[in-house]
C-alpha cells in the first residue's frame, strides 16, 4: 500500500493526477484525509520547488493611506509587499534568529563594536536596470537616519554617528557600541533603493525577486517575477497578487473557496473548522508578536501612575488568552519581551488579575467617569472581543470603560499612536534593543505609549554596548521592570502567528519572526498542480 500511495502522490505533484482524485483514491485505501495531505506535502517537498503560476494572498493590515515608501511601513500589507520588491542588507534566520547576509555579503566590527564594515554584494541590479552600488546603500541608511526622516527605523538609526563608503564597503560608526547592528539592519524599513529613495521614495524600485506592477493601496497589489534575479532560491511563482481583505470572515471564505492561496491572521476560533478541510493547512508558530492595550502617559487620565497601574491590575490575562487566543499564545507581563528573545529576564514575577488592588489604585488616582477605549478588529484578531472582556474585568474593579469600535480603514493613521487609549499589536523585533528603541525610547517616532523616561534611555544605550552577557541580561531586566511598572503598556498576551494556506502551496517556512513567514512567504513558496 505504501508504494501505491507514494506513486499516487508523485503523480499528483507532477499534475498527472488531480488532487481530488488523489484524495479519493487515498480514502479508498483507508487513509484519512490529514494523513493523505501530509503525504502529499512531503512528496511536494521532496520534488523541490516548482516554477510558475500566480500566487494569490489575502491579508488584513492594509489601508488607502499606505505607501510604497519603506520609511512609512507600519502595518502588515505594505511591509509584506515590500519583501517582494525590496531587499535589505541582512535578514534574520528562521532557524535561530541570527543575521543572514543578503545585499551585504559579509561584515566585521572593531573590538569595541562601534565601527562596522559591511561588504556590499556585486552584480545586483535595481528593477530600472541601474546597478546597485555602495553609494545607494549609504544614501538609503542616511535617509532613514536624519531627524526629519519620519522613518519607522529612526529610533534605532539615531545611534549611528557616521555612514560612509569605502571602496566596496559601507563603514558605519556608532555613537555607542552595539553588538546587534547586523540584526538591526534587517529591519523592513531599510530596503535599499536607488540613491536611497531620496528622489522618489515611493517609486517601489528595489532589488527584490519581484517588481511592482500595480499598487492600489488598501485594495490590491501585483508583482511579477524578475528574470535572472541574483538569488536562485527565492521567487518561484511567476507573479504575486496581494489582496487587502481586512474582514476576517471574507478573508477566511476567500481561502476556503480557492480565491486565494494564503491568508494571515486566522482567528483562533476558526482553526479547528479550517483543519477539517482537506484543502487547507494551518501554519502556526510561537514568536515575538504581542497584542496590546496602549495608554498615552502624557494625557489624562493616563498621566497618573496609579490610574495606569489600576488598568494593568484589572487585566484578566488568563481569561483573555483562553477566550481570544484559544490557547494559541502565552500570557504577557506588561513588557514587550518573552522567551523568544536571547537574555529574556525570566525571573520577573507575573502580574496577576487583582480587581481589589485595581480598585484601590483607581480610587487613589482620583479619576471618575468612563475611560474611552478605541478598538478595531484590524488591531489584532479578536480585538473587539478582547476589549469587551477587558471592560467586564474592569467593571469588577469598579472601573468604568466605554468601548468605541473604529473602522479598519484609517485605524493605523487616525487612531494608533494618536488616540490616548487603544488596542494594537506589535510583531516584535529581532533583538530586545531594537524592540525597546523602536517603541519605548523617549525620542522614538513610534513611542505609542508616549512614555518618556531619560533613565530608561540611558540604560538602553549602556546595554546595547555591554559585551558581558551576564551584565547585559541584568540591564535588560531593569529595562523590563521600568516598562512594566511605570509605562503605559498593557500586554496581556503574546500571540502565535496563525496563517493558513491552500494545499497547493508548498515550501512554507515557519518563521518565528513574523506572520506569513515573516512576510517572506510570497517569495519562498511554490504552487503545485
Amino acid at each position: 500500500m505504501t508504494n501505491e500511495l507514494d506513486d499516487l502522490a508523485r503523480r499528483a505533484i507532477l499534475g498527472h493526477l488531480s488532487r481530488r482524485d488523489f484524495m479519493g483514491r487515498a480514502a479508498a485505501l483507508g487513509i484519512a484525509a490529514p494523513a493523505a495531505m501530509s503525504l502529499l506535502s512531503r512528496a511536494a517537498a521532496a520534488a523541490g520547488p516548482q516554477k510558475g503560476g500566480q500566487l494569490k494572498i489575502g491579508m488584513v493590515g492594509g489601508a488607502a493611506t499606505d505607501s510604497l515608501d519603506p520609511a512609512t511601513f507600519s502595518s502588515q500589507v505594505p511591509y509584506t509587499f515590500g519583501r517582494y520588491w525590496g531587499e535589505t542588507l541582512t535578514e534574520t534566520s528562521p532557524v535561530d534568529g541570527s543575521a543572514v547576509p543578503v545585499l551585504a555579503e559579509s561584515w566585521s566590527s572593531s573590538d569595541d563594536a562601534r565601527t562596522w564594515r559591511f561588504r556590499i554584494r556585486k552584480g545586483v541590479a535595481f528593477h530600472d536596470g541601474r546597478a546597485m552600488t555602495v553609494d545607494d546603500v549609504v544614501a538609503t541608511l542616511v535617509r532613514h537616519s536624519g531627524e526629519k526622516a519620519k522613518s519607522g527605523a529612526l529610533g534605532m538609526m539615531r545611534g549611528i554617528e557616521r555612514i560612509e563608503a569605502s571602496g566596496e564597503e559601507v563603514v558605519i560608526r556608532l555613537k555607542e557600541a552595539n553588538v546587534d547592528l547586523p540584526l538591526l539592519l534587517s529591519d523592513y524599513h531599510l530596503i535599499i533603493q536607488p540613491n536611497g529613495g531620496i528622489d522618489k521614495p515611493d517609486a517601489g524600485i528595489g532589488t527584490g525577486p519581484y517588481k511592482v506592477e500595480t499598487a492600489q493601496h488598501g485594495v490590491r497589489y501585483l508583482a511579477s517575477r524578475v528574470k535572472d534575479h541574483w538569488r536562485e532560491n527565492v521567487g518561484h511563482v511567476d507573479s504575486i497578487e496581494l489582496l487587502v481583505i481586512n474582514d476576517l470572515t471574507a478573508r477566511t471564505s476567500a481561502l476556503m473557496s480557492g480565491q486565494v492561496h494564503l491568508i494571515n491572521r486566522v482567528d483562533p476560533k476558526t482553526v479547528d473548522l479550517l483543519k477539517r478541510s482537506p484543502n487547507v493547512a494551518i501554519e502556526n508558530v510561537s514568536g515575538k508578536g504581542h497584542y496590546v492595550f496602549l495608554m498615552h502617559c502624557d494625557k489624562e487620565p493616563f498621566s497618573n501612575p496609579d490610574l495606569r497601574l489600576a488598568m494593568k491590575l484589572a487585566m484578566d490575562r488568563e481569561t483573555m488568552l483562553k477566550q481570544v487566543l484559544r490557547g494559541y499564545g502565552k500570557i504577557g507581563n506588561d513588557f514587550p519581551i518573552n522567551e523568544a528573545y536571547e537574555l529574556f529576564p525570566d525571573d520577573i514575577p507575573q502580574r496577576p488579575y487583582d480587581p481589589d488592588q485595581a480598585r484601590h489604585h483607581y480610587q487613589k488616582s482620583g479619576h471618575s467617569g468612563p475611560i474611552l477605549l478605541r478598538t478595531s478588529d484590524v488591531a489584532f484578531p479578536g480585538a473587539n472581543d478582547a476589549a469587551v472582556l477587558f471592560q467586564q474585568a474592569c467593571a469588577k474593579a469598579g472601573i468604568p470603560v466605554e468601548i468605541k469600535r473604529e473602522p479598519g480603514d484609517g485605524y493605523w493613521s487616525e487612531v494608533w499612536n494618536r488616540q490616548p487609549f487603544c488596542t494594537s499589536y506589535w510583531g516584535g523585533r529581532p533583538t530586545q534593543d531594537q524592540m525597546y528603541a523602536t517603541a519605548y525610547v523617549s525620542t522614538a517616532d513610534w513611542n505609542d505609549t508616549k512614555w518618556f523616561r531619560p533613565a530608561f534611555d540611558r540604560l538602553l544605550v549602556q546595554a546595547r554596548g555591554e559585551l558581558d552577557k551576564g551584565k547585559r541580561k541584568d540591564m535588560y531586566r531593569q529595562l523590563a521592570l521600568m516598562v512594566r511598572d511605570d509605562g503605559g503598556l498593557i500586554l496581556p498576551m503574546f500571540n502565535d502567528y496563525i496563517d493558513a494556506r491552500s494545499a497547493k502551496v508548498q515550501g512554507f517556512v515557519k518563521d518565528p519572526a513574523g506572520e506569513l513567514s515573516n512576510g517572506f512567504a510570497g517569495i519562498r513558496v511554490w504552487l503545485t498542480a
